[in-house]
């Protein structure tokens, strides 16, 4: 690190000049980002996307579905809007209620635009089919609408958590600092991150499917990252320059807090790595998007910030707003003395208070987001909302069970074997109704669909009907539940009729399908997921303090920090409070919020127990090295994880409620561990295990 400062002060100038060429190249691309997202991520390649294909490709079912919803409209209004969405070159057909009466109720009647498979430009047939249906009483809704409306938030937000959390911040980095240079270059350097790692994003996505909520979750990471690694190296850059000359100090700065930046850059890539082990997309997404941020994050932490510092120089403390005493304040150090001279009550409080926020988890209830990740207000959210009300559109659900069989389907066996099909579906309490060449006929029997076939008239006839059930070796069967797809019990089902002997191959698709291997693909893996990053942490940690008690403590309070987060976040989005509307959790938000706080909160773990570890070193004993380390390291804490409170809290503002939970547990999660774990928990019980602190099997005394 050595040879690497003296570089980085011997040629700032030119790395500052370097990391503007790539930041304006950058910028270019990152523009465009939004237009290359589409989809919310919940994609896992299994049963279900390959019976879509095969519906797709051979019995030419539609992939995707437009629903337009007409509210006390005439039929010719009716009708003349149809005719327009006609004209769209990629409309598949046309469900019209006035063809279907099971289309209209109360005033309230909805066509379905279908389109044909493999559409490249979804998001511009929304804009085409909305111009064309634009009138008063008349609304668009379905997936492809809700998708792209999901996007348009999603960029909204963006813009209205930066609006709200970086003047915040800004006042957060004034106190820290007292000057407006030195507390907006660490803003400043966040942009640059976010920027570059947005334009990076942009040449991806040509070979890499990114789903939308990557525009939230890169800069909400990216920029709390960056400004509080700006934080803590320009805070060390402060305490060396009282006795160093500006490259000297900056050289310091590197080669100390340089090492913690980077040791905490590890321990979220760690976690953020430990998703790629998930096979749903948006876990893969999220891993690779906020790793390259991360990577920035450190680039621009240990080459762009000290190069600007360098050629800043006193400028840096240019327009004081107010004079900040050192870090080791009266205040502090009476508090670390309150914490160490009362251990036993400090540790029982602080176990109380997490507890009391556990009580919720017990409640908790995951869900993949639908339509309800929109707010009301979006036209999409509340035609669907209509829809379902009138409807009951969510009371049911359908799901395809696609059969293949070597010798075809229209043999005696052949339609025998589809009958007893039929009939142990039917027989199956959750479902309401089954579509097979029987029932669409109305033929009772293998017998009676024989015969028929022998009667020339007759088999012209069922000959097409059989042929929109049946392709060659292929049979498909439409399967109506009595149970929403989102439902755990149609999830099940899946799961059953996964396990029966048909006397056949065959998989399932559908919203339940669907939903069932998203659910067990997080399940089957979140173990192996978990254990990646307590194992790992667990070494490092070790390593690093050349300890044993010191990790496990570290992981065992960060799982219970993390669990008091999870139970809040239940009390607020399940329960409903604060002014928000009672729902579920989403399916993620435990997974992301654990892989990245647990590896956040090891920042301020590494920077208090070094230097309580520094001072235990130097021959303080253990009580006197626990409250210097903490009276020195408690302020700049506390600031950087206000920071990071600030930067991911402010998405508690959005619209769009997967990122809405991930920007308050993030929050939450930060705040609990920077002052009840961080504060109170850990240094009681450095004071209470003593030296044993520092045990570590086999190891020699120094």
């Amino acid at each position: 690190m050595k040879t690497f400062s003296a570089f980085i002060t011997a040629h700032a100038k030119a790395i500052v000049a370097i990391w503007i060429v790539i930041f304006i190249a950058m910028a270019v691309f990152a523009i465009q980002l939004p237009s290359k997202l589409h989809g919310d991520g919940f994609f896992v390649e299994a049963d279900h996307t390959y019976v879509t294909n095969e519906l797709a490709k051979t019995f030419d079912l539609p992939a995707e579905t437009i629903m337009v919803v007409f509210d006390q409209a005439s039929n010719q209004k009716i009708e003349n809007t149809l005719q327009k969405l006609e004209d769209i070159e990629e409309v598949h057909s046309i469900q019209s209620p006035l063809d279907d009466s099971t289309l209209q109720k109360n005033g309230i009647s909805y066509a379905m635009v279908h389109f044909k498979n493999n559409i490249d430009n979804l998001p511009a047939i929304v804009k085409e089919v909305r111009a064309l249906v634009e009138d008063e009483g008349i609304s668009v809704t379905g997936g492809p609408v809700i998708s792209e409306d999901i996007n348009e938030a999603s960029q909204k937000d963006l813009a209205s958590a930066e609006a709200i959390g970086l003047p915040i911040a800004i006042v957060v980095l004034l106190l820290a600092f007292g000057t407006v240079v030195a507390a907006i270059l660490p803003i400043l350097i966040g942009v640059v991150t976010v920027v570059t790692a947005f334009g990076l994003l942009t040449l991806l996505s040509g070979s890499v499917n990114l789903s939308i909520f990557v525009l939230n979750i890169v800069p909400m990471l990216g920029l709390a990252l960056s400004i509080d690694f700006a934080l803590l190296f320009i805070n060390r850059y402060r305490e060396e320059r009282n006795h160093s000359s500006i490259a000297e100090a900056i050289q310091i700065a590197i080669q100390t807090a340089g090492r913690s930046i980077i040791f905490s850059a590890v321990c979220v890539m760690i976690g953020l790595g430990a998703m790629i082990v998930i096979d749903v997309e948006i876990f893969r997404n999220i891993a690779l998007g906020g790793t390259i941020v991360v990577l920035f994050a450190v680039l621009s932490g240990l080459t762009l910030l000290p190069a600007t510092m360098m050629v800043l120089g006193d400028r840096l403390n240019k327009w004081r707003i107010l004079r900040v005493k050192p870090g080791g304040t009266n205040r502090w150090h009476s508090f670390a003395g309150f914490v160490m001279k009362r251990p036993v009550s400090i540790v029982i409080v602080a176990l109380l208070l997490l507890g009391i926020g556990m009580i919720p988890l017990k409640d908790i209830k995951l869900a993949i987001p639908q339509v309800d990740s929109l707010p009301t207000k979006y036209d999409a959210r509340a035609a669907y909302d209509k829809l379902d009300e009138t409807f009951g559109l969510g009371d049911t659900s359908v799901l395809y069970l696609l059969a293949e069989r070597q010798d075809g389907w229209e043999d005696e066996q052949g339609r025998k074997l589809l009958f007893d099909i039929q009939e142990k579906l039917l027989n199956d309490p959750l479902v309401d109704e089954v579509s097979t060449i029987y029932t669409a006929a109305q033929i009772k029997s293998p017998e009676e669909l024989n015969a028929s076939l022998k009667m020339p008239q007759m088999a012209e006839q069922l000959k097409t009907i059989i042929n929109t059930f049946s392709k060659d070796t292929q049979l498909f069967i439409p399967i109506t539940l009595n149970v929403a797809g989102s439902s755990s019990a149609a999830q099940q089902f899946a799961r059953t009729w996964m396990d029966k002997d048909l006397n056949v191959d065959f998989k399932l698709g559908g919203q339940g399908k669907f939903n069932q291997e998203i659910f067990d693909e997080i399940a089957s893996k979140i173990i192996f997921a978990v254990s990646i990053i307590i194992v790992s942490t667990f070494f490092i940690l070790m390593l690093a303090f050349r300890s044993i008690l010191i990790p496990l403590k570290a992981i065992i309070m960060n799982i219970i920090g993390l669990s008091s987060a999870f139970g809040i976040l239940v009390y607020i989005f399940q329960y409903g409070h604060f002014g928000i509307e009672a729902g579920t959790i989403v399916l993620i938000i435990p997974v992301i919020v654990f892989c990245l706080v647990f590896g956040l909160s090891m920042d301020y773990e590494v920077f208090l127990i070094s230097r309580i570890q520094e001072e235990y070193q130097k021959g303080a004993d253990n009580t006197r090295a626990t409250v210097d380390g903490l009276t020195s390291t408690s302020r700049i804490i506390t600031s950087a994880a206000l920071i990071m409170i600030v930067i991911t809290g402010a998405f508690a503002f959005t619209d769009v409620m997967p990122v809405k939970q991930i920007g308050v547990g993030i929050a939450i999660a930060i705040a609990i561990d920077a002052t009840i774990i961080r504060l109170m928990l850990v240094p009681s019980l450095m004071k209470l295990f003593g030296d044993w602190n520092w045990w570590l099997p086999f190891a020699k005394k120094k």
